[in-house]
């Protein structure tokens, strides 16, 4: 702005002359004005500024060419110049909101540490109004850490060992059973995910209520990063309408266990939500629903594409399907005909967790989290506003030579050989981190294990025509990847 300054009075003198000068003048007390502006976004807080950045067109920002890099097979350039240019911490502007982006592992880690602290969940309103006040990703303090724990009870290692690592296989087997000669495999499994989450929290097996609401949260889904206009025929109109069908869906199933819950001897979560005390008074049937919403909507997406694109990336990559293959059989001729699989079974998938971290890095599900500042934050040299947004940008740090060399952007499982990754560090944050770690973790590592076991046991298979991945509004395959079966030679527990 200040160089431009010289620009805009030459300009003037030479458009309007001398008798123009009025003219002019009030252009440059808009430069000014302008000028002051920019100033005062950047000023010195507590001795240090602002990140560098552009904060794009009016209104508008960044937002645009951020959407328009991630509708793309390649978003990469969007971070990369801005980080040529600025560095690890840059500003923008990006969905009506000044935003600090962050590709530092250091800085992100330290964000997401702090939730509740320095800074707060913050999202669009497209989402907030359809999942709801009272879901996981938004509520705060401590009903949000005691339901966060209680979540985290019904996935950890144990309750898998005891008896989810039984239910997670039956489902796979039931849907890889029904399969024909060809399939849309990121379908498929979408239907695997969404079965077990309701078995998990519902206890209700696979059927045609299930399939009834999974068909609307395909509504529901469409509209989180929809403009928010509440008419019938818009995405996001669809989508609340979705939304009310499958809260009227979960409504009535909490009335009815309200209802037998004396007698009830179900092990599920909404068992566990309906004995939970908040402040000493139980749970609404809102704040019930919204839960179990979010929850259905958590277990839907992302542990389905991570299936998805595990085969795709095994499949370009020969030489790990055939040493995840050889894995897999030798587990396989240490069982006794179609014997299930057991909890030491899922330890022995060594190179397999290899697979999943790495589909996990460079597939990135989720990108980034938003969140707002709730003070002014001093880091890295830099002033982080009160009231800004942050966006830890995950998918940089996976994809950057500092953090992964040998070819960050390039899918490798032998990378992960030999070490663990540490979901608490700021380099691998598939699951996000700090009091928000997604408490699924461990349930999507085991699901992806026994379905990528029963995959290449069972079936070969090809490509049926050419896929590519976009990352908006959620990373999926464009053709939702189709491709051709050939039945191998053993049978699924479920045909014994």
């Amino acid at each position: 702005m200040v160089s431009a300054l010289p620009g805009y009075i030459a300009m003037a003198e030479l458009k309007f002359g001398v008798s123009g000068l009025v003219a002019a003048s009030a252009g440059l007390g808009l430069v000014v004005v302008l000028l002051l502006q920019w100033v005062f976004r950047n000023r010195r807080r507590g001795g240090l500024p602002v990140p560098p950045g552009s904060m794009g067109w009016p209104v508008l920002g960044e937002t645009l060419q951020l959407i328009s890099a991630y509708k793309t097979t390649n978003p990469e350039p969007f971070v990369d110049k801005r980080r040529a240019w600025y560095g690890n911490l840059f500003k923008t502007h990006l969905f009506g909101k000044p935003t600090i982006f962050s590709t530092d592992p250091e800085v992100n880690k330290f964000i997401l540490q702090n939730e509740g602290k320095l800074f707060q969940t913050s999202y669009p309103s497209s989402i907030t109004n359809l999942l709801g006040k009272h879901s996981l990703l938004l509520i705060s303090g401590n009903l949000h850490k005691r339901l966060h724990s209680l979540t985290l009870s019904f996935a950890n290692s144990s309750a898998l060992k005891d008896h989810l690592m039984l239910d997670i296989e039956k489902l796979v087997c039931l849907t890889l059973d029904g399969w024909n000669d060809q399939v849309l495999l990121q379908d498929e499994t979408k239907k695997i995910t969404f079965e077990l989450t309701v078995k998990q929290i519902l206890s209700f097996d696979p059927g045609q209520w299930s399939e009834n609401l999974r068909k609307e949260y395909l509504q529901l889904i469409d509209g989180f990063f929809s403009l928010p206009l509440r008419l019938p025929f818009t995405t996001y109109g669809k989508a609340l309408k979705a939304r009310a069908k499958v809260a009227e869906e979960l409504r009535a199933v909490v009335k009815k266990r309200r209802n037998e819950s004396e007698n009830s001897d179900h092990y599920d979560m909404l068992a566990a939500l309906l004995n939970e005390k908040s402040e000493g008074e139980s749970l609404s049937d809102d704040q019930i629903i919204d839960l179990l919403l979010s929850l259905l909507v958590a277990g839907y997406e992302t542990t389905s594409t991570i299936m998805t694109l595990a085969v795709k990336f095994l499949t370009e990559t020969p030489k790990a399907l055939a040493e995840l293959k050889e894995e897999h059989e030798t587990i396989r001729r240490h069982k006794v005909g179609a014997q299930r699989l057991e909890w030491n079974d899922f330890k022995c998938m060594i190179f397999t967790q290899c697979v999943i971290s790495e589909t996990l890095r460079i597939a990135n599900i989720i990108s980034g989290v938003f969140r707002k500042a709730l003070c002014d934050v001093e880091i890295k040299d830099y002033t982080i506003p009160k009231d800004w947004l942050v966006f830890p940008c995950f998918r940089a740090v996976h994809l950057d030579e500092d953090n992964y060399s040998n070819d960050a952007r390039k899918f490798n499982p032998w990378r992960w050989q030999g070490k663990q990754p540490s979901i608490n560090g700021g380099t691998f944050t598939p699951f996000g981190g700090g009091p928000r770690l997604c408490p699924g973790y461990e349930l999507a590592r085991v699901g992806i294990s026994v379905f990528l076991h029963h995959m290449v046991t069972l079936f070969c298979w090809e490509v049926i025509e050419e896929d590519k991945l976009i990352f908006f509004p959620t990373t999926r395959t464009v053709k939702r990847y189709p491709i051709k079966l050939t039945r191998r030679g053993r049978r699924s527990p479920l045909e014994i």
